[in-house]
């Protein structure tokens, strides 16, 4: 998945934690390390959480606030600061910042070694923490985080669940970061082998994870639980208006899309290259609003062609984002090959969520693109052809397809937060009740 793209969460008001140990305090605190607690809690160990704005952040936030509903919720966090008043009152999660410092993206050694510290600090909390009976829930994001929280929920006599939303080491690989056979590939292989072993469930947000999944010994079919992703817009087609203020000073009759993260699993390349091929069809613009490597190296391709069609809008904040996703008429996730079983677009949903049609650069075979062509919500299109990229935009463009945009409404309206909610409630809930469910399902 793509962890850190902001992928239409409304703005939040800060807010202040009550001092009472039971509940919040007024700031997030950092401890190394937290005392026991009654047995039967639930731990959420995420780096990501509010007041972080990340997709992430969002997510782990929805499912502990719903766990707190029912049972004991700690989450250590890795975002100090003040929560938003939104997870703040009786009934929420108690916070506690576990010590941690972010590098940017693009310091890899600087932010590898922040994030290991970050684990490791993980890892001693936890094992102070845990009891027999507990459950811990955590997320690959870093990759390192699942390793820690499970050997110290083995250690403990806990039970955990991760929600994979990338699977490493096919991430890196994917990313052209490792190669496929080499050292640190298997040896983080077999650390996988050991990990599914030792969880108890496993929660993937798409169909296509399975696969992968099950190549490793340490996986029983019994254990995977699929929970996708939820719009966190109101599904609902919003019209194109001439006075969209991230429309209005744009020429083009159709403009095309592109927004959110864009991290080491996407091909900036391909957009800009299709950009090329359109350059001289005054009708069709592209609208390109993000951050990350990705965004980096389509500002530096613009700085050196310099195309008439294309336009960058700065970072769009979550007020914004509901408006900016309506200015488009069509929207491209551009992904590099061999995107499937590895990693879900979170921003998918929101998108479909104001009723616009994508066009998806992936493998027919990963989950968005089965989404895709199941219900007709747009174009998927081959890895690297830039041709057929531009092919799907000019097709789009000529469609004038109003029946895709109520079929995206639609389909948004099926990946309901509820649902999930209630999914991840049950599944907890399962987890409480008998340690050894993986075994006996």
């Amino acid at each position: 998945m793509d962890h850190g793209a902001r992928s239409g969460h409304r703005a939040r008001r800060p807010g202040d934690h009550q001092d009472d140990p039971q509940g919040c305090s007024p700031r997030v605190r950092v401890v190394s390390g937290l005392s026991m607690q009654s047995q039967g809690q639930i731990v959420v160990a995420s780096q990501h959480y509010p007041p972080d704005p990340s997709t992430t952040a969002a997510i782990m936030a929805e499912i502990a606030c719903r766990l707190a509903s029912d049972h004991e919720v700690v989450v250590l966090s890795g975002s100090p600061g003040a929560l938003p008043a939104s997870q703040i009152g009786p009934d929420k999660p108690r916070v506690i910042a576990i010590r941690n410092r972010m590098a940017g993206k693009a310091a890899l050694v600087r932010r590898g070694i922040s994030e290991l510290l970050f684990v490791l600090r993980i890892f001693v909390a936890l094992l102070r923490r845990l009891q027999r009976g507990d459950v811990v829930l955590t997320v690959t994001a870093p990759f390192m985080l699942p390793y820690a929280v499970v050997a110290a929920a083995w250690l403990k006599g806990a039970r955990s669940a991760l929600i994979m939303h990338d699977l490493f080491p096919d991430v890196l690989v994917m990313a052209g970061l490792l190669k496929p056979r080499s050292i640190v590939a298997g040896v983080m292989r077999a650390a996988n082998s050991l990990m599914f072993r030792a969880l108890n469930a496993v929660v993937t947000i798409g169909r296509d994870a399975q696969a992968p999944l099950l190549s490793y010994a340490g996986m029983t079919r019994n254990k995977i639980r699929f929970i996708p992703n939820w719009a966190t817009l109101v599904p609902g087609l919003r019209p194109v208006t001439p006075d969209n203020p991230f429309r209005r000073h744009l020429s083009a009759r159709f403009i095309v899309g592109l927004s959110g993260n864009l991290g080491f699993t996407h091909d900036p390349e391909i957009v800009f290259e299709a950009a090329r091929l359109l350059k001289n069809e005054p009708d069709i613009g592209f609208l390109l609003s993000g951050w990350g490597i990705g965004f980096a190296r389509l500002k530096q391709l613009q700085a050196e062609a310099n195309l008439p069609n294309v336009s960058f809008v700065a970072r769009v904040e979550d007020a914004e984002l509901e408006a900016f996703l309506a200015a488009a008429d069509l929207w491209i996730i551009p992904y590099r090959k061999d995107v499937a079983g590895v990693s879900v677009p979170s921003r998918f949903y929101n998108l479909l969520a104001v009723g616009r049609p994508v066009v998806l650069v992936s493998e027919p075979e990963a989950e968005a693109a089965l989404t895709v062509v199941e219900d007709g919500l747009g174009w998927v299109v081959a890895p690297g052809r830039a041709d057929q990229l531009a092919a799907a935009i000019r097709a789009a463009s000529a469609s004038g397809d109003g029946a895709m945009a109520a079929r995206a409404v639609k389909a948004a309206s099926g990946f309901d937060r509820g649902v999930a909610m209630n999914a991840y409630a049950a599944m907890i809930d399962e987890l409480l009740r008998n340690p050894n469910l993986s075994e006996q399902r």
